[in-house]
């Protein structure tokens, strides 16, 4: 009995010894994971901190101004400057025209183009006349850019010529299509006027016909009408069109016949 007994409790403290010791690695694994995952997540915290830190700084975008600029395929400067004149403008050259020979009685239309203010400006003072200090109209009697003409509005600038062959500058809005100022070249010879009435004499196409001739070899718009000779010495209603890649087209019409004689593109 007593062996028994002995053998009995040398078994149970084994036992008991071997499930404290199971319990402690227990503990001590556990205590091992948790701390290999403290360890893990400070790690992780710490590297994911400092990638927050730099990544602002390595993939900052470029400011707005900076973004827009050119990229390959786009508008030349030229085209660019075609677009937003032809854009804001309301008045065709058809009716620029039959404005422009309504301000000077018997008279012919010799040349046309379309301009910006600025640069319409710049071809004739008349074409923006300050308005004096107490407001009285400007001493050619004709209307101040405010009275007649939206500010900044572009203009047909047209050149039309009496019969005895007299020219006389006319600035037209190009949005509104009223008249804005009509003056008279005072620097022309009596041989300069022969010249235009010869001109004149010999132009059996109008503007409006040479115009057509153009447009029914590419469509797009008029932004030009000059009765002058080209390079062989015939006299040409010169007509630029402007497509819809705002691409300039020069055609030289024959002012006799409507004859297309020649034809350049303007790629920029």
């Amino acid at each position: 009995m007593t062996r028994d007994s002995h053998a009995k409790n040398t078994g149970f403290l084994r036992a008991h010894r071997l499930r404290a010791a199971g319990v402690a690695c227990v503990v001590l694994s556990a205590a091992l994971l948790t701390g290999c995952g403290q360890d893990s997540g400070t790690s992780t915290t710490t590297k994911t901190s400092e990638a927050a830190r730099a990544v602002p700084e390595a993939t900052k975008s470029p400011s707005p101004s900076g973004s827009e600029s050119a990229s390959p395929g786009q508008m030349t400067e030229d085209q660019q400057e075609r677009k937003d004149l032809i854009s804001a403008t309301k008045v065709t050259y058809d009716k620029a025209v039959t404005t422009a020979e309504g301000a000077v009685k018997g008279s012919k239309l010799i040349d046309l183009e379309l301009k910006s203010a600025e640069d319409a400006a710049d071809d004739d003072e008349s074409a923006s006349p300050s308005p004096s200090p107490t407001g009285s109209p400007s001493p050619t009697g004709s209307p101040s850019p405010t009275g007649s003409a939206m500010a900044g509005s572009p203009q047909w600038v047209a050149t039309v010529a009496a019969k005895t062959g007299a020219k006389h500058k006319v600035h037209i809005d190009a949005v509104s299509g009223k008249v804005i100022s009509s003056t008279e070249d005072a620097d022309q010879s009596t041989s300069d006027k022969a010249k235009t009435v010869k001109r004149m004499t010999e132009a059996k196409q109008t503007p409006q016909e040479a115009a057509k001739a153009a447009l029914a070899k590419k469509k797009g718009t008029v932004t030009s009408l000059d009765l002058d000779d080209n390079d062989q010495g015939t006299l040409v209603w010169k007509t630029d069109v402007v497509t819809k890649d705002w691409k300039k087209t020069t055609f030289d019409i024959d002012a006799s016949n409507g004859s297309v004689v020649h034809q350049e593109t303007d790629n920029d």
